[in-house]
């Protein structure tokens, strides 16, 4: 079932934007990601549920979406997020713990694939624009990941590497999004030395 889930759990940037997601669903995203690992158990997340169209819409002014995707500005009205989670350290605990924002939004979109949504980690985010549209403390806090939530209005699709390795997402004529995965083979390591290592200078 985590299989299933993880291989649903993609990237998705397009939604049903006029189906609302409940705030006791997003609180319990929160609470779930409240409970994984943290570097040293110091816990320094913290989370705002943004629901509200005026805040909605204040936060997607700050983002931007699928660089690779040079022709596409982004969803259009009707295809945007039903609601956002921010991701926050708190400074006062402890400041650029990528591992712990990692680990916890990735949690986060697990746990809403789960329930039948998706959603999309945002770092390229006007960060200061969007704390203060929030109204939030940038001495208190700083802004670590912008979760984008709602019901997937497209269809991902792994699909392998080719032969020129070109890991570059994309979509097709049908706006189907594709995105490419190196195969298992060429990222795990087999043996207990790397091959370029075997014929270093000074080998005995």
């Amino acid at each position: 079932m985590l299989r299933d889930l993880v291989l649903k759990c993609r990237s998705y940037r397009r939604f049903y934007e006029s189906e609302e997601i409940p705030e006791d669903v997003l609180i319990g995203l929160v609470d779930l990601a409240r409970v994984t690992a943290s570097a040293a158990n110091s816990q320094p997340l913290r989370y705002r549920i943004v629901r509200e169209e005026k805040e909605k819409a204040q936060v997607f002014g700050t983002l931007a979406w699928a660089a690779a995707l040079k022709d596409w500005g982004g969803p259009a009205p009707g295809e945007r997020p039903a609601a956002y989670i921010i991701m926050l350290d708190d400074l006062t605990i402890a400041q650029n713990r990528s591992c712990d924002a990692g680990i916890a939004a990735q949690t986060i979109l697990l746990g809403a694939v789960e329930q039948g949504y998706g959603g999309c980690m945002l770092a390229n985010v006007r960060k200061k624009e969007l704390m203060a549209s929030l109204g939030l403390d940038p001495e208190r806090y700083a802004v670590e990941l912008v979760i984008a939530l709602g019901k997937p209005k497209e269809d991902v699709r792994l699909t392998e590497t080719g032969p020129d390795g070109r890991t570059t997402y994309y979509r097709d004529g049908n706006q189907i999004h594709y995105v490419p995965k190196r195969p298992l083979e060429e990222v795990l390591l087999r043996g207990t030395r790397l091959e370029s290592e075997r014929s270093a200078p000074g080998d005995i």
